[in-house]
């Protein structure tokens, strides 16, 4: 059974997202961190870095991995947001017209840290991630039983 500190919890959604992912050693209750090779195909890993994925691959029950939300939950995260949160109705305009073009994340991040909105997103997108954590936890103990 996974279970995991509050602190724990926390860091895990902050690195998630930084752009990491992240893999939780059972036994020593231990968070290790490495950028997501999906993001950084061209990264090369540190000897720290290539020796936690052979632990994990001699002992793959020991450890439990986190991933950041898909495109499509961040995206469906970005449009509650809007639809709770953005009180304007030409600043709701414009985030939603950002996110039915390409680069969706990039054109929502962009006109929402122009506007007065930009640290209550920062706020709603870590709970967001925070309930993401724990949800990989419940579906981790899930898969165990």
């Amino acid at each position: 059974m996974l279970s995991l500190t509050e602190k724990e919890v926390d860091t895990i959604a902050t690195q998630l997202l930084k752009g990491m992912i992240c893999f939780y050693r059972i036994d020593k209750k231990k968070i290790h961190q490495m950028p997501d090779d999906e993001d950084y195909f061209n990264y090369d890993l540190t000897k720290e870095e290539e020796d936690v994925l052979d632990e994990i691959d001699e002992d793959p029950d020991n450890f439990a991995e986190f991933t950041k939300m898909e495109p499509s939950q961040e995206h469906q995260m970005m449009q509650d947001f809007v639809d709770r949160k953005i009180k304007e109705k030409s600043l709701a305009e414009d985030l939603v017209n950002a996110l039915s073009k390409p680069k969706a994340a990039t054109g929502f991040k962009f006109v929402i840290d122009g506007s007065k909105y930009k640290s209550e997103w920062v706020e709603y997108r870590k709970d967001k991630y925070l309930d993401w954590v724990k949800e990989q936890v419940d579906a981790f103990n899930y898969a165990e039983d």
